[in-house]
């Protein structure tokens, strides 16, 4: 059954009364299910997930993260994942088959991931092979949809995350010439930046048009970066960067690398969303800082290290819109249909798509 099949069922569509339940009477429910369940649920959430949802988490952390964590736990038969489909993919791809992952929502997915489909890949890749030969390796972003997962494991690629972006890249250039990088092009380019890789040797490739962005010569070409990014991250601009350096030019500016090449030039500080959670924690006390990532995990830093002045790098920006699907009735709604013996919202992922999508994640985990 296709996504869409799954949002059209009623079955899999949460009850108006949730979202008129007292939050105080959903918080008890949710505690007593959970205690009746005991090792058999495992909850884990996302960093950019609600205060209302991750005060219910097991664990917290990226997205891979919660994915390995989940399938270690081999005591729990129930995942509720409060994360975006990908993630619960992913989950799903690692755990066992006696373990079933839950998406309290279907509607949570992910901007970035739904920019690159299976059969744009295809096409692509046959482009590439005309114009470049045998010599291009396909890298993706772990915030890609299985099927794109199982397309890189098939052509001797691997996974990255934020974190081990420039190791992978590093492994992906002993490999072959060049380097397809999916699904988001502000990772790319940033990692690849900093290899020493010159912005005149990267192209984008646009999926909608089926062709390059780029005005050189392409035999020049080493990285080809997919047109896709982070709606959230994307948010970002010089002008906020700019704004900060005028009014606080004391503060450090710290950015997730999903954001744009000129506002992580502009920065202080990039890295991923540990690397920013430990930055905050080990600054001194008083130290002042301007986040540019989602704006549930800036409040958290902002309650958590009440000792540091720490504000958003854009004061008008929202929280990520899909990750904010997963609230507090739609866990409790799970929970309940779950106490009621009814497995809703599963994430299945085909046998042989996962099967090629764990040589993507092996080829990453494997590196030292």
């Amino acid at each position: 059954m296709s996504i869409l099949d799954i949002l059209k069922s009623s079955h899999n569509q949460m009850p108006e009364t949730y979202k008129h339940i007292p939050v105080l009477e959903m918080e008890e429910r949710v505690r007593k299910i959970k205690e009746k369940f005991g090792s058999m649920l495992f909850i884990p959430g996302h960093h950019y997930q609600k205060d209302e949802v991750i005060q219910f988490a097991n664990t917290t952390g990226d997205s891979l993260q919660l994915a390995q964590v989940s399938a270690k736990n081999t005591e729990c038969e129930y995942i509720v994942f409060c994360g975006v489909h990908f993630m619960a993919e992913t989950a799903d791809i690692l755990t066992s088959d006696k373990q079933k992952v839950i998406l309290p929502d279907m509607r949570a997915g992910c901007s970035m991931a739904d920019m690159a489909d299976i059969d744009q890949t295809e096409r692509c890749w046959q482009v590439f092979q005309q114009t470049f030969g045998d010599t291009v390796i396909p890298l993706t972003y772990v915030n890609s949809t299985a099927a794109i997962k199982a397309f890189v494991g098939k052509n001797g690629g691997a996974t990255v995350t934020s974190s081990n972006a420039k190791k992978m890249l590093e492994w992906a250039f002993t490999q072959k010439e060049r380097i397809l990088f999916l699904p988001d092009q502000h990772l790319g380019r940033n990692t690849a930046f900093d290899l020493g890789v010159p912005l005149e040797q990267m192209a984008v490739w646009n999926p909608i048009t089926d062709s390059f962005e780029y005005e050189g010569n392409t035999e020049d070409v080493k990285i080809i970066l997919w047109k896709g990014h982070c709606s959230v991250h994307e948010n970002f601009t010089v002008a906020n960067v700019n704004q900060i350096r005028a009014d606080e030019p004391e503060m450090n500016i710290l950015v997730h690398p999903e954001c744009s090449r000129e506002v992580v030039a502009l920065s202080d500080y990039a890295g991923s969303t540990k690397y920013i959670i430990d930055m905050i924690e080990q600054a001194q006390s008083g130290s002042k800082w301007a986040i540019g990532t989602e704006m549930n995990l800036v409040k958290r830093l902002i309650d958590n290290y009440p000792d540091k002045e720490i504000v958003s790098l854009n004061p008008y920006m929202c929280p990520c819109l899909t990750m904010n699907r997963i609230d507090l009735p739609h866990l409790l709604w799970t929970l309940e249909e779950l106490d009621s013996g009814n497995v809703i919202n599963q994430i299945t992922v085909d046998d042989t798509i996962t099967t090629q999508a764990t040589l993507a994640l092996e080829r990453m985990l494997q590196k030292p």
